[in-house]
């Protein structure tokens, strides 16, 4: 079994910045890849950000430049580095986990939310303009 649980939500005005932080507990280790996902009311989730077995990081084109994700594998923890914040980043944000599958490359990570399995039960990001 994988808990995730993230923190670091909050309410901020546009142009600020916010981390977000991922707890990882349980059965998990090095060889999961780890994303951020967001969904905004009456919106799908989508994939912000995800982070490969080995660093290799890709992003939504939209956050690109202004979000980094990271890994700290020795505390299991994943981060969302979000700047310039804009109200069009308002939404829940989930953290989520997934097993590397056994044919795919180290670097290779997936922004697709229906190929994870794990989910935390998220935090909220709200931006004012």
């Amino acid at each position: 079994q994988v808990q995730l649980v993230e923190s670091g939500g909050g309410s901020v005005q546009e142009g600020r910045s916010l981390r977000l932080s991922c707890r990882a507990s349980g059965f998990i280790d090095t060889n999961y890849y780890m994303g951020w996902f967001r969904q905004a009311p009456g919106k799908e989730r989508e994939g912000v950000a995800c982070i490969a077995i080995d660093g290799t990081p890709n992003y939504k084109d939209s956050v690109q430049g202004r979000f980094f994700i990271s890994r700290d594998n020795a505390e299991k923890t994943l981060n969302l580095q979000m700047n310039m914040l804009k109200p069009d980043d308002t939404a829940m944000y989930y953290c989520a986990a997934r097993r590397r599958p056994p044919n795919s490359s180290a670097w290779f990570c997936s922004r697709a939310s229906s190929d994870f399995p794990h989910w935390g039960q998220g935090t909220q990001v709200t931006v004012s303009s």
